[in-house]
C-alpha cells in the first residue's frame, strides 16, 4: 500500500537544487513556496541539496588533507550539507505554522548498494515519510544520500538529490516529481551560450536522458532513467515562479521536434587500443564505447563536472594509459539530440558542414540512435554548440 492510498491528499514531491538554497533568503523563499502547496490541500514531500556550493567546499577540504580520500569517510563528510538544508528548512516552515519533520536519506528509506561515491538506490521504504504525511507534516528529504545494506551512509554521486525525488515519487505513489532551480526548464541548449535556445515544453524520457547525457543539467542522468523505469512523470520548473516547465513523459506530443537540442560535455578525452576485445571495454564513465574489428577499440570519457577539475577522473584516465590505452584527442564532445540523427541519412553531413561553415574541424565524430557528437577543441566548444544549434529548425 502506498501512502496515496492512504492519505486523502494528493502527494507531490518538490526537489530544490543547491542554487534555490544557496542562502538563508532564497531558502525562505523556498519555505513559502512550500507551505503555499501544503496550505492548498497538497501533502508535500521536499527533497532539498546542499546550499550552493557546500559539496565543493567539502570536497576541496577533504583534499587538503589527503590526496585520495577514503571513499567511505568522504560519504559521512559530504552528506553533511544535505542536513544543513534539511533543517534550515524545517525550522523556517514551522515558523510560519506548519508543522514539518526533517529526515536524512537513511531515516527517510532510501536503501542503496555499498558503492561509496556513486551509489545506486535498489529499494525504498518511506515508512517514516509516511507516518509524518499521514500527521500533516510537510516532509522534508535530505537528496543525495541514503543507506547501504550494510548501514553504511552512502552517496548517489552528482545529481543524487534528483534522483531522491523521484525515488521517492515513485515509492509513494505520487503524481509526478517537479525539479525546481534557477531556470524554468530544459532549453534546446545552454541559454548563456545561444542566445535563441528556446524552452521545451515536453520531451519524452528517451530524448532528456540523451540530452541530460549529451550535457544538459537541469535534470539528472540517473533520475531520468530512474523515472522512466518507474513511470514517474517529471517537472523541470523555476523556483521564482516564472511561468512555463519542461515535462517528461512516456511520451512527448506530436508537435515536438524531431531535434530536440545540443548539449555539451566538457574535459572528454578519446582513447584507443588495439588488442582489447569488445567484452573488455570499461564502462565506467564511458559516454562512448567502440568495438572496430581489426582496429581495436575506441572509448570516449568526460569529466563528471565540466567546470572543475576531478582528480577521480584523472587517476581514471590516467589508470587506463597505464592499462595499454592511448590518448588520440582531448577536448569538449558536443552533440546534436533527437530522434532524426538515427532517421535522417543527411544528418552527419549536415552537421559536419555547419561545422566546417564555423570555421571548425571536428577530431573526431559518433553517431548513435539519438546522438550525433563531434570532438572539438576544448576553445571551440560555444561555437561548435551554436553551430550545431542552427541547424534545429533546418532538420526538423
Amino acid at each position: 500500500m502506498t501512502a496515496g492510498s492512504r492519505l486523502a491528499r494528493p502527494i507531490e514531491v518538490m526537489k530544490f537544487g543547491g542554487s534555490s538554497v544557496a542562502d538563508t533568503s532564497r531558502l525562505q523563499r523556498v519555505a513559502d513556496l512550500v507551505v503555499a502547496r501544503h496550505r492548498e490541500g497538497v501533502a508535500v514531500v521536499v527533497v532539498v541539496s546542499a546550499m550552493g556550493g557546500t559539496t565543493d567546499q567539502l570536497v576541496g577540504l577533504a583534499h587538503e588533507v589527503s590526496e585520495a580520500p577514503d571513499k567511505r569517510e568522504l560519504d559521512m563528510l559530504l552528506t553533511a550539507g544535505e542536513r544543513i538544508s534539511m533543517s534550515l528548512l524545517a525550522i523556517a516552515i514551522c515558523d510560519r505554522g506548519v508543522q514539518a519533520t526533517s529526515l536524512t536519506g537513511s531515516q527517510a528509506g532510501i536503501l542503496t548498494n555499498d558503492q561509496p561515491g556513486g551509489a545506486r538506490v535498489v529499494e525504498v521504504r518511506p515508512y517514516r515519510v509516511e507516518d509524518a504525511l499521514a500527521r500533516g507534516h510537510v516532509v522534508i528529504v535530505a537528496g543525495y544520500q541514503g543507506v547501504s545494506y550494510r548501514r553504511e551512509v552512502t552517496t548517489l554521486g552528482r545529481g543524487g538529490s534528483d534522483t531522491t525525488a523521484v525515488a521517492l515519487a515513485a515509492s509513494l505513489g505520487a503524481r509526478s516529481a517537479a525539479i525546481y532551480s534557477d531556470v524554468d526548464g530544459v532549453y534546446t541548449a545552454d541559454p548563456r551560450v545561444v542566445v535563441d535556445a528556446r524552452r521545451l515544453a515536453a520531451l519524452s524520457y528517451d530524448e532528456m536522458l540523451a540530452l541530460a547525457r549529451a550535457g544538459a543539467k537541469v535534470l539528472a542522468e540517473d533520475a531520468v532513467a530512474y523515472a522512466r523505469a518507474h513511470g514517474v512523470r517529471l517537472y523541470a520548473r523555476a523556483t521564482d515562479g516564472r511561468p512555463g516547465e519542461t515535462m517528461v513523459r512516456v511520451d512527448g506530443p506530436s508537435a515536438t521536434p524531431q531535434l530536440v537540442g545540443v548539449g555539451a560535455r566538457a574535459g572528454a578525452v578519446l582513447l584507443q587500443r588495439r588488442d582489447v576485445q569488445a567484452s573488455a571495454l570499461p564502462v565506467d564513465g564511458v559516454l562512448v564505447a567502440q568495438h572496430q574489428p581489426g582496429a581495436g577499440a575506441l572509448v570516449l570519457l568526460a569529466r563528471p563536472v565540466a567546470d572543475s577539475v576531478d582528480p577521480a577522473f584523472e587517476r581514471r584516465v590516467a589508470g587506463l594509459v597505464t592499462d595499454g590505452w592511448q590518448r588520440v584527442a582531448a577536448g569538449s564532445f558536443v552533440q546534436l539530440v533527437g530522434a532524426d540523427v538515427g532517421r535522417d541519412p543527411t544528418v552527419p553531413s549536415r552537421a559536419l558542414a555547419a561545422l566546417a561553415e564555423a570555421g571548425l574541424a571536428p577530431r573526431w565524430t559518433h553517431q548513435a540512435a539519438l546522438c550525433w557528437g563531434a570532438l572539438v577543441r576544448s576553445e571551440d566548444e560555444q561555437a561548435a554548440t551554436r553551430a550545431l544549434h542552427g541547424l534545429l529548425g533546418a532538420l526538423s
